[in-house]
């Protein structure tokens, strides 16, 4: 009788730490996919911005007057493209920090479990 009530008691115990377990990786993979999301919606804004701003330049090359001013043209729309990487660049490290950051937690949290298991 006793083995019977401590096998039900230790069958709970391992169902709740399989249950809190799988709840901080459904909340890490939550959270993990918002920052890509998040990334993917930004770097879509760039992109759009970055070709708005490229065929603006195209239109204003056309009307250069002088080939100096073309390449003048061209210049800055070199530094419209490293602006754009740059500012992509910068959305990518954020999501990687978030992301690390989300990592960092569910280690400290599937250790909380795993000693309250």
């Amino acid at each position: 009788m006793d083995d019977q009530k401590t096998a039900r008691e230790l069958m709970s115990q391992l169902g709740g730490t399989a249950l809190k377990t799988a709840t901080v990786w459904a909340d890490a993979n939550q959270r993990v996919l918002l920052d890509l999301v998040d990334f993917s919606a930004a770097t879509a804004r760039e992109g759009v911005k970055l070709y708005a701003e490229l065929q603006l330049g195209a239109f204003e090359a056309m009307r250069a007057d002088s080939v100096e001013k073309a390449f003048k043209l061209l210049e800055g729309t070199t530094q419209t493209i490293a602006r754009s990487a740059e500012r992509i660049q910068t959305s990518a490290d954020e999501s990687a920090r978030s992301i690390q950051e989300t990592c960092t937690a569910v280690v400290a949290r599937l250790k909380d479990v795993c000693a309250q298991g």
